[in-house]
Order: C-alpha cells, then structure tokens, then sequence
C-alpha cells in the first residue's frame, strides 16, 4: 500500500472481489468496489460514518474546513458557503476565468516546452485567487505551489504509516518542512482575510466568509480561526483538484489525436477566434466529455475514506465500528463492467444515454451525498472553459524522453510534470 496504493488497491479489487478486508498497521480496512455500496457509504447510511484516518490527518494543514469537519460543524459551515457556489454566482465568474486562461498563455511561444502540471497549477491558482478571494495572487503562484507540493508530498509520504501520530509530534526534519511550507501558505491566507476586514462588503468567497451568519442555525458567525480553515481549505481544493485533472487532459489529449483534433474542430466551430463565456458551455459538448473521461483514468480525488462510528452490514459482511471503508475513484472508475476496455480514452462513454446506462456511483469525481464537493458546479465551468480558451491557440504535444507515472497523495498529481512542446494555432 505504500510503494504503489494503485497497483495495490487495483490487485485488491480484482483478486478478491467487491468487498474485501486487509490491515495497514493497527488499521483494518474494507475495500468496496460495487457502486450500490459505494451509494451506501456516501449517501443513504452517510450519518453512520466519519472521515477517515487519511483526511483526519489533514486538520494539520486544513484545521477544521469542509474537506475535514464533521457532523453539525460541516453541516453550519456548508450552509453559511452555499450561497457562494450557487449556479448564478458561478457563471459569473466565467470571464475571468477565460482572460485568466488567455493571459496565462501570453508567455508561451511556439517551440517551447513547459511543464503543464505547472503551467495549469499558475493557472487555477490565479483563477480561485480571482474569482473567490478577488485577488491577484499570480505573482506569489509558483511559491506558494511550491509549498503545497512540499506539504501534500510530505502527507503523501506518511499518512499511510503506522502510528503517524507519534511521528507528528517528533521534530524530524520532515515535520519542520512541513511546518514552514504550511506558514507559508497561511501568510497568503492571513493577508487576504485581513484585507477583507478592513474593507467588508464585497460579493467574493471570502468577504461572505467574513461577514457570513448562520440565519438557519443560531444566528452566529465565523471566528477568524474558521474564516482561516474554510479559506485554506477552497484555496487548496479550489486548484489543487482541478489543475491536476486539466493537466492530466492535455496529457490524454496528445496520446489521442482524434479526440483532440474533434476537440479543437468544436472550439473552433463554436468561439471562431473568441474566448469562450458561460453561454458557449451547452455548444461544447465533446470540450465536456473529454474533460469528464480524463477525470475517469485519472480522478483527482483517487481514493475516499470513511471510519464506521457504528456496527455496519456491507454486502453481507460486517464492518465492526471504528474500521474504515474505502472507495477509490482510481479502481471504480477502471472497473470493465461499467467501463468496457478501461484503459481506452474514450471520451464516448459520456453521451447522455452511455451514462443513463451506468450505475450511478460507478462514476463518482467528486463523491457523492451530504459531502459532495461543494465546488462541483465551479470546477466543471472552469474545466471546460479553460480546456477552450486554451486550444482555440494552442496544441499541445509530449515531449520525449519522459515517464509519467501518477503520484497519489491527498490528489492524484504526475510525478515530475508533464512536459509539453507547445505549437501555436489560429491567432
């Protein structure tokens, strides 16, 4: 599990079957892989479970944000964000998400090659600082990403460890790089928050943070300490997730050429040289399905976990309180018999009538129930506009000389980047 949790988790499924148990250290753990189970988890009996040992671990980072609380706390602090990601707020963030994407290619020249991990981490780094925060946070983008591929590497590298508790609380060299790389994302984070106290008022994410209130609740608002863990939680989630599927895209795209050349002749039927806008999303519909079959072979959220807080019944086995279920985007959505040939990109299995034919949690990106990623609506816009606003320009192809190989940590990033040589079309 901790050499290669994919191939493991993979050999898992298919050796023994739709639910199967196994320990990692003191831990044990039931591998589900049929999607009525997964439903079950995740929706109908989703009061009867807890986050598991992976995300717990992440308070250190995240404290006590969407991604990680628990029970009433998710539920009031789900409730004061919703409005934030509400499908009118959405759209209007499409502009810029769209001149982000073309300023961000202004640097690009013909013949280049670039790291398009990297290149996509600058990207929605400056989109979620824009249209969440609205802030410029370009020109602190490749520090920060530095520190947060410090920090997610160094989760990456002990969660699966037994008794990482103990080893938090040493002061190994691991934990002090740790620590300086999560100050330094903090310091972004603490600025911003206090630009929005001295100046309230405005319609981003982060100033309804600040001056949110729990109307439907007690009336309450949000402490800075949960302005700070809510903040840290969308800016980490809100890039992280999103330039990794975006990357892992352009990567399929080149490895495709028929996909890609449809892909660039519907971008170019449908903008005719324009950046795209919100109104164009219904006219690219291959744009989507591309996006929808990159997340299928490389799901940025690879692997969920959640601890049974009670006694549960799966599938006629018996998950004893205080085990963990875990349900793995990577495994599912690799599965043949909801996925015929699974390791074919094909972008036609996401035709209204292919996915009407699929169990619904066969296919799960962004989980599912009361804990679906509340930035669903946001990541799918700015995947297919920033996948348009990209190509209507620019082909990318691979580079040679080079093994890619995806790293899961919190997502699912490609080892050393993806590097690509960059050739110009249209104008």
């Amino acid at each position: 599990m901790r050499r290669d949790p994919l191939a493991f988790l993979t050999r898992v499924a298919r050796e023994h079957g739709d639910v199967a148990r196994f320990r990692m250290g003191p831990v044990e753990l039931h591998l589900l892989n049929r999607p009525e189970w997964i439903r079950d988890v995740l929706v109908t009996r989703a009061a009867s479970f807890h986050k598991g040992r992976g995300l717990e671990r992440a308070k250190r980072l995240l404290g006590e944000g969407l991604l990680t609380s628990e029970d009433p706390v998710h539920l009031r602090q789900r409730r004061m964000m919703q409005p934030a990601f509400h499908a009118q707020r959405i759209a209007g963030y499409a502009g810029a998400m769209a001149a982000l994407a073309d300023r961000s290619t202004e640097r690009w020249s013909a013949g280049q090659v670039r790291d398009v991990a990297l290149e996509m981490t600058r990207l929605t780094l400056a989109i979620v600082g824009r249209t969440l925060f609205d802030a410029d946070v370009e020109s602190e983008a490749d520090e920060i990403g530095a520190a947060l591929t410090t920090a997610l590497g160094l989760f990456g590298r002990t969660f699966t460890l037994p008794y990482f508790e103990l080893l938090d609380r040493l002061p190994l060299p691991m934990n002090r790089r740790f620590d300086r790389a999560k100050a330094r994302i903090d310091a972004t984070i603490a600025r911003l928050i206090a630009e929005r106290r001295r100046a309230p008022g405005g319609a981003d994410l982060l100033s309804l943070l600040v001056s949110a209130s729990d109307t439907e609740g007690d009336g309450g608002g949000m402490t800075d300490a949960q302005v700070r863990d809510e903040a840290i939680t969308i800016f980490l989630a809100g890039h992280e997730t999103t330039a990794n599927a975006l990357a892992w895209t352009w990567y399929l795209l080149a490895r495709n050429p028929d996909a890609e050349a449809r892909l660039h002749a519907e971008v170019d039927a449908v903008l005719g040289g324009r950046s795209p806008t919100a109104a164009d999303l219904p006219r690219l519909p291959w744009t989507e399905m591309v996006l929808a079959e990159s997340m299928r072979l490389f799901p940025p959220a690879w692997i969920i976990g959640r601890r049974a807080i009670e006694p549960q019944e799966i599938g006629g086995f018996d998950v004893p309180r205080g085990s963990i279920v875990v349900v793995s985007q990577w495994v599912t959505h690799r599965d043949p018999r909801w996925f015929p040939d699974p390791e074919r990109f094909d972008p036609e299995r996401f035709r209204a009538s292919a996915k009407e034919a699929r169990p619904r949690f066969a296919y799960f990106p962004f989980g599912g129930g009361p804990r679906v990623c509340i930035g669903e609506g946001f990541a799918w816009m700015e995947g297919v506009l920033v996948l348009a606003a990209i190509a209507r320009r620019w082909r990318l192809g691979l580079a040679p000389d080079q093994d890619i190989v995806p790293a899961p940590s919190i997502t699912l990033r490609p080892r050393d980047g993806i590097r690509m040589i960059l050739e110009r079309r249209g104008s």
